[in-house]
């Protein structure tokens, strides 16, 4: 009886065993699927997230590209106003000094005139001195030789 007693008590321990074992096996199995769900959804995530930001990259690179475009724009505008306008001022030098050259020409010859007019007329008047010298020198000759 002793023998019998154990006998049931062995087996009774070895079905609760393997009962338990099986729940534990079927415990473990679920908690390996849930971790692998987890992991794919993870895994999801990640891709989600990988997938904006490479979105978000390309827009940000989009918009640099738009920005240097613009600036190159605006740099070969502004480059283009500045050769306009040194252009201008250069042809504006060139009128200024074509004008201020021919004023002085023009004053050159206005002072050489001034001059010759200015010469001639006192040599004109040198020559009224001398002829009206020459005849006082003269009347004066001839009143001594009258007088005498």
């Amino acid at each position: 009886m002793k023998k019998v007693v154990l006998s049931l008590a062995l087996v009774a321990v070895l079905g609760l065993s393997f009962t338990s074992c099986r729940e534990t096996a079927d415990k473990a199995e679920d908690a390996v699927e849930n971790a692998a769900d987890a992991t794919g959804d993870a895994l999801e995530d990640a891709g989600d997230a990988i997938e904006d930001a490479v979105d978000d990259a390309g827009d940000a690179l989009e918009d640099a590209g738009d920005a240097i475009e613009d600036g190159v724009n605006d740099a070969t505008d502004a480059a283009g106003e500045a050769v306009d306008n040194a252009t201008d001022a250069a042809g504006n030098a060139v009128d200024s000094a074509k004008d201020a050259a021919g004023d002085v020409v023009d004053n050159v010859k206005d002072a050489a005139k001034d001059a010759v007019d200015g010469a001639k007329e006192a040599g004109a008047n040198a020559v009224d001195k001398a002829k009206k010298t020459g005849t006082d020198a003269v009347n004066k000759a001839a009143d001594k030789v009258k007088g005498n």
